[in-house]
């Protein structure tokens, strides 16, 4: 009820939230009864971990004979695969569609020793910078899903951490990778895109529209862990023939690229003496 005795006219996603009180569902007793199960052995994940929404770069390094099925992870829903690069061992995770999947995988995920997530997520142009495909780093998302709110007061939009963001700009300004900052549009009806909803995401200048990324960092503002989005943009919602064209791979060797450059550059930070 609300303060004045009449009922609640919010929306239920909004009502009944203390945003700092603990969950009685937590990631560890899901894995820890996932493991009994299961009779999977307790280990740590790769410490830098990769989420793939579309599953072309899981596709891609299984077939050219990259990567190996991690033995340790206990997810109900999904698989973990490692793969090495240089001196880095990376986990990545490949289907995890949309925010409450995203999240449900990045708390396990954080609960099971990783120390760095990375997301690739495919998306779609609303501000046309330039020809698909090409990359941004996410530096704020827009709320238009759920996830979001069970973790953060409602506000307009989830940021990114600073830091991250810079570390990512100047890892691949380095390398001669070219990329956008900026915001995008976080959704969970895609096929709710109307030409108003994207008017409306344009005039806010937003670049692109995905289906993660708002969750994400809602999730990873409130457990204080290191989380960075991008947005992989590769078509213009089908509205032109021939679109939601990648690239070589289907994009995967330049998305693994992009992560790599960024994953080198934070573990080299994490070494240096402080």
């Amino acid at each position: 009820m609300a303060a004045n005795g009449d009922r609640d006219s919010r929306p239920p996603i909004l009502r009944g939230k203390n945003h700092r009180a603990p969950s009685v569902f937590t990631p560890d007793a899901l894995l820890r009864e996932a493991r009994r199960q299961k009779n999977i052995e307790a280990g740590p994940v790769p410490e830098i971990c990769l989420l793939d929404p579309d599953g072309d770069i899981v596709r891609h390094l299984r077939t050219s004979g990259r990567a190996r099925r991690h033995a340790r992870w206990a997810c109900y829903h999904t698989e973990l695969h490692a793969f090495d690069d240089s001196d880095i061992e990376f986990g990545i995770v490949g289907h995890a569609v949309g925010s409450a999947f995203a999240v449900l995988v990045a708390e396990q995920l954080f609960a099971s020793g990783c120390r760095l997530l990375i997301s690739m997520t495919s998306a779609g142009q609303i501000v046309p910078i330039r020809t698909p495909p090409y990359f941004i780093v996410i530096d704020r998302a827009l709320r238009d899903e759920g996830t979001s709110y069970h973790y953060l007061p409602a506000t307009d939009y989830s940021p990114a951490n600073e830091g991250l963001v810079s570390l990512a700009r100047n890892s691949l300004e380095a390398a001669g990778i070219v990329v956008q900052i900026g915001a995008t549009w976080t959704t969970d009806a895609p096929f709710r895109e109307t030409a108003e909803a994207i008017e409306a995401a344009r005039e806010q200048g937003i670049l692109a529209v995905e289906m993660e990324a708002a969750a994400l960092y809602a999730f990873a503002a409130v457990r204080e862990v290191p989380v960075l989005c991008f947005a992989h943009v590769t078509n213009q919602m089908g509205q032109i023939a021939g679109d939601f064209e990648k690239g070589v791979a289907e994009g995967a060797q330049e998305s693994l690229r992009v992560v790599a450059k960024v994953a080198h550059r934070w573990r080299k930070g994490r070494a240096q003496p402080r």
